[in-house]
Formats: structure tokens, C-alpha cells, sequence
């Protein structure tokens, strides 16, 4: 088993190009902050596309940029090189493109306050939490806080955004090659902040009352959501094909420590994860792509 060697865009239009050729599989990846390029994640080893292995020699170009800090996946604009590559009709098809979709779409949905600056009230629909007088009953657990109709709006942003990925992919080379998508891990909110941004969960939390002996179920209760989406999605083969989602919220990982303010359990910080917690989410993904990808003429 060896590593995915990764490159970078900027390093197929280097003197020093890497061979794509000489690979068995050759994969695009392009994502949110678990992908991300940013000198202070790679130092933590906080790239979930470093800890992938295969058995065969396997190469990735990452598009996902250098942010450390929330980014919109879907916003191709700000993507120009990877709907390049992607689309581009004179490159051989890509074995299957990788994807790190909707997690910081999430949090930052989650981070909508309940009013604007002005006071105003943010209407339900376009956020996911609740405001205290908008709490169900107790009977409804920690779903009493979880607004369903600003879940609705977010899943409905997320399946129109993957759909227009698919169409990009099949309007290149790599037409119906498999597009790999991972489901998260459930963060701890707790006061860990980035090295520019954050923490994220943690003030939100905070900020709508939610008692802080709820919090861990209500981020379980996202993510999950966030999982379910994505699997329904990969099920759904007929609007999504050649989608292929791995469930990383079955992979036992060590939760952080309530007040840890750092490095703590699997987590580099509030929401991302440290080098052994990629390593355990990466292996068990590993596996799940290969298998797609032996299956492939």
C-alpha cells in the first residue's frame, strides 16, 4: 500500500510536471477545509487526501486552494481550475474525481444568527437553529432546537449544487467516471479556534441558549443529517450517477475534551481533525474507493 501522491494545479504547469501516466489510477479532488492546501494544516497533518493508500500507484491533483478557513465547495467561480480540469476535452479522463462537499456549507448555516444587525428576525427557513421562544417540547430531545424548514432550504442548496458537478463532469472526458464523496466527523463544540478563524459551533451554540449539555447531540444531530443527505443521494441513482458516498460518521474516533482549547481526542481543532484523526477516517475511505475503482475497465 502507498500513499495518494497529491500535486497541485500549479504543478501540471511546472518545468518539473509530474508524469500523470505513470499512475494507475489518477484522480481530481477539489473541497472544503479537510482538503485544503493551507501551510498550517498540512503541518498538523490535517489533510484528509495525505493519509489516503492504495495498492496500486495512485495520483491526485487538488484544487482545494490554500484557505484554512470556511469556503463554499460549490462556488466554481472562485474554482476555475478544477472545472478546467475536469472539462477539459484535450486531457485523458480522470479514474474518478474526489469530493469534500457540504461541511463548511453546514457549519456556516449553522453559524446564521436569529436576527440581522438591523434586529431584525431571520426568517426560520434560512437558518438551522432555534430561538428559545421557537423551542419544542422536551419530548423532542435535542431536535426541539434544530429548525427542519432552514434543513430543508440547506439540503435543497446542496442537491442542486452536487447535480451541477455531475453535469460538469459528464460534459468532459471523464463522463460518468465515480465521484467520491465523504460524510463528516461529529465535532465537540468547544473554544478551539483556527489560525485565523473560529471556533465556529462553540459562540453559536452559545448565542442561542442551547445548554451546553446538548450541545454534543445537537452537532451529532447535524452531521447526521448531513450524512443521511448525502447516502439518499448516492442512493438516488437516476438524478446522481456514479455518486458514491462513504459513511465516515461509523468510524470510531477520540472526542476532544470539553474545555480543550487545542489539540485534543482525534481533533486539531473545534472542527478539524488532527494527523490521527485523518488517519483513521482516510484508511477506512481508502478502501471504499478502491473497491469502486477495481470494478472500473
Amino acid at each position: 500500500m502507498d500513499h495518494l501522491a497529491c500535486h497541485t494545479p500549479a504543478d501540471l504547469k511546472s518545468a518539473a510536471a509530474p508524469d500523470l501516466g505513470a499512475y494507475r489510477w489518477r484522480l481530481l479532488a477539489q473541497g472544503d477545509s479537510w482538503f485544503s492546501n493551507a501551510s498550517a494544516k498540512l503541518n498538523a497533518h490535517a489533510n484528509l487526501l495525505q493519509e489516503l493508500m492504495f495498492a496500486e500507484p495512485t495520483v491526485a491533483v487538488n484544487c482545494a486552494g490554500q484557505s484554512d478557513a470556511l469556503a463554499h465547495m460549490v462556488d466554481l467561480e472562485a474554482a476555475p481550475d478544477f472545472v478546467q480540469l475536469l472539462t477539459d476535452a484535450t486531457r485523458p479522463a480522470w479514474s474518478g474525481i474526489l469530493l469534500s462537499v457540504g461541511g463548511n456549507d453546514l457549519i456556516e448555516a449553522a453559524q446564521t444568527p436569529a436576527h440581522t444587525p438591523d434586529g431584525q428576525d431571520v426568517a426560520l427557513h434560512l437558518r438551522l437553529l432555534r430561538r428559545q421562544t421557537e423551542w419544542g417540547p422536551p419530548s423532542q430531545g435535542v431536535a426541539r432546537y434544530f429548525s427542519e424548514p432552514g434543513w430543508a432550504t440547506y439540503a435543497e442548496y446542496l442537491r442542486t449544487n452536487v447535480k451541477h458537478l455531475l453535469t460538469l463532469r459528464d460534459q468532459g472526458p471523464s463522463a460518468g467516471r465515480p465521484v467520491f464523496m465523504h460524510c463528516y466527523a461529529v465535532p465537540k463544540p468547544r473554544p478551539a479556534g483556527g489560525e485565523s478563524s473560529g471556533p465556529w459551533l462553540y459562540p453559536t451554540l452559545k448565542a442561542y441558549a442551547i445548554p451546553s449539555a446538548d450541545w454534543l447531540a445537537v452537532s451529532r444531530l447535524m452531521v447526521s443529517h448531513l450524512a443521511q443527505l448525502l447516502k439518499s443521494m448516492a442512493a438516488d441513482k437516476e438524478n446522481f450517477p456514479g455518486l458514491h458516498v462513504f459513511d465516515s460518521t461509523t468510524v470510531p474516533l477520540a472526542l476532544a475534551a470539553p474545555d480543550a482549547t487545542g489539540v485534543s481526542g482525534d481533533w486539531h481543532n473545534e472542527i478539524h481533525l488532527n494527523h490521527s484523526g485523518c488517519f483513521k477516517i482516510a484508511r477506512a475511505w481508502s478502501e471504499h474507493i478502491q473497491a469502486v475503482l477495481l470494478k472500473q475497465k
